[in-house]
């Protein structure tokens, strides 16, 4: 009887270390994406993380491992070319054959056009996110999408979805820009010209599209291994129902500061915005890479004025100190981390991101005694 425990604790060292040699190998491109694969692979296996959290995802010189991850990967979980201009290369090159779950063209994704003027027409998202976090994606999935809904990972592994380049999403959300538009959009450091003329990339901050996501990311990884697709299958719908409480949560919590204006270093938060009711006045740069010029910075003068603007946030991973130099002491400053450089990698970094941007606004926006 003593040799038993033994035995079947190395027995199941055995069936544990199988069932992570087997699971798919599966690489995702930022912090918030991997996260919400971590979940869904909790207890069969976990994905490389592609691009760190303190660096820009819109153009990235990836290190040699992380070409090799790409390399081996059975699958892809990507945001899209709108978001990492780059990767279509790479992908093509160094994962051809591995499976790709494109997020922003997916047709369950809530997709809202980009912003450029640096004045935000307030509640202008495309779509009325309202107060209905149960949001229903059949009313504002692109229904013209349809035909996706039979996602066949046997045709050259997702061959259909590399680039959707054809995938005409609703003019009135995409402004007819397609994705392919965007091969130029790389925030690259040395141009400043860039416009979120198309499609706004961050779709990850709207916690609705994360619910959507978990299911199709389950979906994908039970294509590529059925012996765990229940594994994979209760982890979506476990995280799904978190998602979801965590969400009402924050509604209740931002509800009080729907009214108190801020603005935002770059634009990046436009999803969190509608599906919060939060009211961002204004970005200071378009993109996160470029300047703003005297012009611009006059005109935000005059928006903190107008508006009564009570606070501007920062970001970890870009210098900042032009704020307070340009707004002194007329605004607080707070600090908003939307792709999750201040907390740790793995499956709570997703919801740790929507509750440090609550909290962050909750600490920044609310009144002063």
């Amino acid at each position: 009887m003593r040799l038993a425990s033994p035995v079947l604790a190395a027995l199941c060292l055995a069936i544990t270390g199988a069932a992570h040699a087997d699971a798919p190998r599966v690489v995702a491109d930022i912090a918030p994406v991997q996260s919400l694969v971590a979940r869904v692979m909790d207890g069969a296996g976990a994905p490389e993380l592609l691009i760190r959290p303190d660096a820009s995802p819109h153009a990235y010189a990836m290190r040699p491992s992380e070409a090799r991850a790409l390399e081996q990967a059975d699958l892809v979980v990507w945001m899209g070319p709108g978001l990492t201009p780059w990767m279509s290369d790479a992908i093509g090159n160094l994962a051809e054959d591995a499976a790709h779950l494109t997020l922003l063209t997916a047709p369950e994704t809530l997709v809202l056009p980009g912003r450029i003027d640096p004045r935000f027409a307030a509640h202008d998202h495309g779509h009325d996110h309202g107060d209905d976090h149960g949001h229903d994606h059949d009313k504002a999935k692109h229904s013209d999408h349809d035909d996706h809904a039979g996602h066949d990972h046997d045709k050259a592994k997702h061959s259909d979805h590399d680039d959707h380049a054809g995938h005409d999403h609703d003019k009135a959300k995409h402004d007819d820009h397609k994705h392919d538009d965007h091969a130029d959009h790389g925030h690259s450091h040395d141009t400043h010209d860039h416009a979120h003329a198309g499609p706004d990339p961050h779709a990850w901050l709207d916690p609705v599209n994360a619910v959507a996501w978990l299911g199709l990311i389950a979906r994908d990884l039970s294509a590529l291994d059925p012996d765990n697709a229940d594994l994979y299958a209760a982890n979506a719908k476990a995280a799904q129902a978190e998602l979801t409480a965590l969400s009402d949560q924050i509604a209740g919590d931002l509800a009080p500061l729907a009214d108190r204006p801020f603005l935002v270093f770059h634009d990046a938060y436009q999803y969190f915005e509608a599906r919060f009711g939060v009211t961002a006045a204004g970005a200071v740069s378009i993109s996160d890479a470029s300047e703003p010029g005297p012009a611009r910075l006059a005109d935000l003068r005059a928006l903190v004025s107008e508006q009564d603007v009570a606070c501007i946030f920062a970001e970890p991973q870009f210098n900042t100190a032009i704020l307070a130099s340009v707004f002194g002491d007329a605004l607080r400053i707070g600090q908003l981390d939307p792709i999750g450089v201040d907390h740790a990698a793995g499956p709570g970094l997703y919801p740790a991101i929507l509750r440090g941007m609550a909290d962050a606004m909750t600490e920044c926006l609310s009144p002063q005694g």
